[in-house]
Formats: structure tokens, C-alpha cells, sequence
């Protein structure tokens, strides 16, 4: 157990001479600094100087500083006086809670932490090297998985930090906004971690969406949408730029994460049933959790925005968003058959392209917009299997690092 008495003590020094010290008195210290700060000409000038404008700075500053921008003056705020967009009350108060959903995913994000380098990638590497582990279109999947993902979470975390945060006006949504872009930095590093241990041209891979056409037309698809909520002066606070958020939000969250990602990962967790490269697969497998929990966060700040502000959701706006979604999984459609050119692990375009219409369908269902596809079925109902949190297997049964909450912590 630490014990903060004995640090810098040095060895053989004892305990007791240590303890007889007369501990210094406040006014002591104060007399000091005065006298300090009083120094006669005597003492180094440009020191007494810096020390003079130090005091001088803190006895100067503004404890009212930023107020004059909140409606309440800095004074403590209701919890009906929080909003998600264009609230002007203290951001810094966390509690209380108005929604309690995002921190509620905070702390299951936090549960359910994991690292890539946890996952066991023997098994993967041999079945990567051996000439007859896979067959060359479940070698174009890997790659092309890989290839989109690797770049498409940096999408993701870059549009969380530099766009939507700081427009996200509630704390207890932003606290779960530092968390998704956390688990971002995470699956780009597992990305990375699967590119490494395979041995795998990395340059390919990482320029797969400036180079692969069914690659670079998602990610183009995804920055387009980033372009205006990057700008430092852009605000929210007309009917124009909440409309300007609201389809950043529906672009990452409903088409980016709530489309973009379910060919590959259908793919590559398919692979992993068939007992292939399932190092890669477990990881998918973690990911499409995190990626669960963004996605119904998402659609909980979208319908929340909707709700706080009805005028925002006209008709016009609602023909806008179907369309985006259908543009979503026309790209995604693209996508698959780039990748699956042929049947391969118990699938084949015309299978992924009926999926992608189910996963619309529910896009579409969520966000409170009549279906595009009738009739669309799930040809994978493993897929739900997989993305049900409640059904899914023990999250640590196969980490080879077991971590320790804080309070069990020992540090001898």
C-alpha cells in the first residue's frame, strides 16, 4: 500500500527524526511570500518583478469569466434547462442528468473496454501465409475490409472532434461523445494491429479509399459531410445550420456507422463462424458492439433533436433524409459486389443486397420514415445473434489480459 509519508525519504533516515519536524505554519508562509514579493533592490529584479505581476494576475481574475454568454447568468441550472443543440447554460454541470441513455452508454462503453493487442492473431497469421488457408476472394475481403475500416473510423473520431462535439450542447451526451471517440482511436488501432500481424502491404491498404473506387466513393460520401461542421465559425442557432447538423448526424450515425459498416462486417464475422482468421473476427465481433452502441446513440440524439425541435423536421427535410439513406445503402450495395464478385462464405451479392435493405428498412423505421424496400428480410439472422448485447458471449472469455478495477488494485 502507498504511503505518502514515506515518499523522498531518504534510505535510512528514520522514521522518527522525520516525524519531529515542526511542520511549517500558514502564516509562516505568508509572511515569506510577502516578504518575498517586497524584496529590496537587493534581490534579482526581473525576478521580484514576474513575482509582483503574478500576484497582481490573481488577485485580478475574472471568476465571471464566459457568464455574459449563458442565459442564467452562471447561476445553477435546472435540469429542464439542459437541450441538445443551443442551450446556453453551464456545460460544465454534469449532474443532474436530463438524459440519462448517454450515460448510461458511457459507463457500459467503459464496462466493456477492450485492446486489440488482447486478441490472439497466432492461428490468423498461419492461415494468412499458408497458400491454401484462403481462397483469393476470401483474400479480397480481408483486404478490402481492412482497407475501408482502417480509414473509416478516423472519419468517424476526426468529425466527432472537430464537428459535433462543441454543437452538442448537454454534458451527459458529450461525456459519452469523449468515450465513442476513444473507442474510435481503439478500432483504428485494431485495424492496424490485424494490417501488422499479417504482414500486409500497408500502403495498400491505407490508400485502399484513394484508390479502390467502391472504397473511395463511401469515404468521399462520409468527409462530404464533415465539411461544414469543421469550419471553426460554423454555429447552430438557425433553422439552415440546425438542419446542417441534423444531416451530419443522420450521414454518420444512420448511413456511416448504420450502413457503410455491415457488408464487412458481415463478411469477416462469417468467416470467423467458419473457423477463419478468427483473431480478425473476434475483433469485428468487438467492434460491432462499441459500433451498436454509437449507432443507437445516434439515433437517440437525432429523434431528441427532432422532438426539441419539430420545426426543423419538415416534410422537405424528411424527403432529404430517405434520400440519403437510399444513397447510403446504394453505395454499400456497390460495395458488396466489388468484394463478392462470386459466392463465398455462405453468401452472395444478391444475399448482402436484400440485407442492406433490411438494415435500411430499420434505418429508415428509426428514424421515424417509412420504409423504401417492403418486404426486405434478414437472409443472416446470426448477424442479430451477434448484435443483440444481451445475448452475446461473456466479453472476457477469451482476453488473454484479465484488467482490474481500481479499488483492486495492488501496488506493491
Amino acid at each position: 500500500m502507498l504511503n505518502w509519508d514515506d515518499y523522498d525519504v531518504a534510505e535510512g533516515e528514520s522514521q522518527a527524526a522525520t516525524q519531529q519536524q515542526t511542520p511549517v505554519q500558514p502564516e509562516v508562509v505568508n509572511k515569506a511570500l510577502e516578504a518575498l514579493v517586497e524584496a529590496p533592490a537587493t534581490a534579482d529584479v526581473t525576478a521580484t518583478s514576474q513575482l509582483q505581476a503574478a500576484a497582481a494576475a490573481v488577485a485580478n481574475i475574472d471568476t465571471t469569466q464566459g457568464l455574459a454568454e449563458l442565459e442564467m447568468s452562471g447561476s445553477r441550472i435546472s435540469v429542464d434547462e439542459k437541450a441538445m443543440i443551443n442551450c446556453r447554460a453551464d456545460l460544465n454541470q454534469l449532474v443532474q442528468f436530463k438524459y440519462d441513455g448517454p450515460w448510461q452508454k458511457y459507463l457500459h462503453g467503459c464496462a466493456n473496454h477492450w485492446m486489440p493487442q488482447e486478441i490472439n492473431m497466432t492461428a490468423d497469421v498461419a492461415t494468412w501465409k499458408s497458400e491454401d488457408g484462403l481462397t483469393e476472394d476470401e483474400r479480397r475481403i480481408v483486404m478490402r475490409s481492412l482497407g475501408y475500416f482502417s480509414t473509416a473510423d478516423s472519419l468517424v473520431a476526426n468529425n466527432l472532434v472537430l464537428g459535433i462535439y462543441r454543437l452538442i450542447t448537454n454534458p451527459e451526451c458529450r461525456q459519452y461523445l469523449l468515450r465513442q471517440a476513444f473507442e474510435e482511436a481503439i478500432h483504428t488501432h485494431a485495424y492496424q494491429y490485424c494490417i501488422e500481424s499479417l504482414g500486409m502491404d500497408e500502403g495498400e491498404v491505407f490508400n485502399m479509399y484513394r484508390e479502390v473506387p467502391s472504397v473511395a466513393k463511401k469515404a468521399s460520401w462520409s468527409l462530404d459531410k464533415t465539411k461544414v461542421l469543421s469550419d471553426p465559425n460554423f454555429k447552430t442557432g438557425t433553422v439552415e445550420a440546425d438542419q446542417q447538423l441534423l444531416r451530419n448526424l443522420i450521414g454518420f450515425y444512420g448511413v456511416t456507422e448504420g450502413i457503410f459498416f455491415y457488408c464487412g462486417f458481415t463478411q469477416i464475422l462469417s468467416m470467423g463462424r467458419r473457423n477463419k482468421m478468427t483473431g480478425v473476427a473476434e475483433q469485428f465481433q468487438y467492434i460491432l458492439r462499441d459500433e451498436s452502441m454509437h449507432l443507437n446513440f445516434g439515433i437517440d440524439v437525432i429523434n431528441q433533436i427532432k422532438l426539441e425541435n419539430p420545426h426543423l423536421w419538415t416534410e422537405a427535410f424528411q424527403q432529404e433524409v430517405i434520400q440519403m439513406i437510399l444513397e447510403g445503402t446504394a453505395l454499400e450495395i456497390e460495395y458488396a459486389r466489388d468484394t463478392m464478385p462470386r459466392g463465398v462464405l455462405g453468401m452472395n451479392a444478391s444475399m448482402m443486397e436484400e440485407y442492406l435493405q433490411f438494415i435500411s428498412n430499420r434505418r429508415l423505421t428509426q428514424l421515424g420514415l417509412p420504409e423504401q424496400f417492403p418486404g426486405a428480410q434478414n437472409p443472416f439472422p446470426w448477424m442479430s445473434e451477434i448484435m443483440d448485447l444481451r445475448k452475446e458471449k461473456n466479453f472476457f472469455e477469451t482476453r488473454v489480459i484479465e484488467y482490474q478495477t481500481g479499488g483492486a488494485l495492488s501496488w506493491d
